[in-house]
C-alpha cells in the first residue's frame, strides 16, 4: 500500500474538536526502525484550548516544559509519557500560541502487521489483531512512537498523517472523553461506530 500525500499542515489550522472528527478513517505512516507500519484511525478526543479544564495547557496550568509543544504551529506532534508508562500522540491544531491538540486514540492496523505483533507483544506471546492499536498506548508502542518525536511536522518522514477512507458522519459516534476528571461529560470522543479496534 503507497499512501497519498501527506495531510497539508493547514488541515490541522482548525479547531481541535473539528480535526478529532476529520482524522477517523485518515492514515498515521510510520517508518520507524527501518520498517513501514500503517494504521487508519478509528478514535480520536479532542483537547480544544486553555478554557478547557482537562488539557495539559489548561489556564491554570499555564505554558511549561511539558506542555509546550501544544503552543507550536498546527500539524506537530505532541508526543508525551501517561502515567510514566506510555506514550501517547497527538496532533497539534488550531493556531500557534493556541494550545489544542487531538490525541490519537486507536487504531486499525493497515501494513505492516509482522513488525506491529512484535512490537506489541514480542516473539512468544501475542493478542488479537484487534488489540494491536487499541488504546493510545498501544498505538504508539505498535508504530514505534516515542518522545523523540515530540514537535515532529506530521507532513514528513519518518512519521506522517496522510488521507484515507471518508467516515461519513452516520459512522460516527461522539461521547465523553475517557480518563478525564474535569470536563469529563464534554463531548469531545470520536469513534467510528462498531469498530472493533476502538479502545475499550
Amino acid at each position: 500500500m503507497t499512501p497519498a500525500e501527506p495531510l497539508d499542515p493547514a488541515f490541522f489550522a482548525r479547531p481541535a474538536d473539528k480535526v478529532a472528527r476529520a482524522l477517523l478513517g485518515a492514515l498515521i505512516v510510520s517508518r520507524l526502525e527501518g520498517e513501514t507500519a500503517i494504521g487508519r484511525i478509528v478514535e480520536t478526543e479532542a483537547y480544544v484550548g486553555p478554557h478547557d479544564p482537562a488539557s495539559h495547557a489548561a489556564e491554570r496550568i499555564g505554558r511549561t516544559r511539558r506542555n509546550e509543544t501544544m503552543f507550536g504551529p498546527p500539524g506537530i506532534a505532541y508526543v508525551y509519557r501517561s502515567y510514566g508508562v506510555h506514550w501517547c500522540l497527538n496532533a497539534v491544531t488550531d493556531t500557534a500560541d493556541y494550545p489544542a491538540a487531538v490525541l490519537i486514540r486507536a487504531i486499525e492496523p493497515i501494513v505492516g502487521l509482522d513488525v506491529m505483533r512484535l512490537r506489541r507483544w514480542g516473539r512468544r506471546s501475542r493478542g488479537p489483531d484487534t488489540a494491536i492499536g487499541s488504546g493510545p498506548g498501544k498505538l504508539t508502542a505498535a508504530l514505534g512512537i516515542t518522545g523523540a518525536l515530540d514537535g515532529h511536522s506530521l507532513d514528513r518522514e519518518p512519521l506522517f498523517f496522510a488521507p484515507g477512507k471518508r467516515v461519513h458522519s452516520r459512522r460516527i459516534e461522539t461521547s465523553a472523553r475517557i480518563g478525564v476528571t474535569k470536563a469529563s461529560d464534554w463531548p469531545l470522543r470520536f469513534v467510528v461506530v462498531g469498530s472493533p479496534h476502538a479502545s475499550r
